[in-house]
């Protein structure tokens, strides 16, 4: 259900190293014109949650975006956390902008 790769546990081991480590929440954010994305935030188990431990990791999805996006994998780029899913979540945000995005 959820991926990480080796340089995104490396990235989160450093991030915590100092920090009590807590839930990682895989959840949709607002990508301006780029509509929904996946992102990342730490966060609590809330009611109708799936954790998945990874790495010595929990990771929190909510169960309906679970079934939804399919396995979800996390990878660390030069920019940050990369998250993509199996299956297409969110994305198609074009409208929002006028019709301007990448004409």
């Amino acid at each position: 259900m959820i991926n990480v790769t080796e340089s995104a546990q490396k990235e989160l081991t450093t991030y915590f190293a100092d920090r009590e480590v807590q839930p990682i929440r895989v959840h949709l954010a607002d990508g301006g014109c780029s509509g929904m994305r996946l992102s990342l935030a730490l966060d609590e188990v809330r009611d109708g949650d799936k954790s998945v431990e990874h790495a010595g990791f929990t990771f929190l999805i909510n169960e309906e975006l679970a079934e939804a996006s399919g396995t979800v994998s996390i990878d660390m780029t030069d920019y940050g956390f990369a998250i993509d899913s199996e299956n297409q979540i969110g994305g198609g945000g074009c409208g929002s902008c006028g019709g301007g995005c990448g004409q």
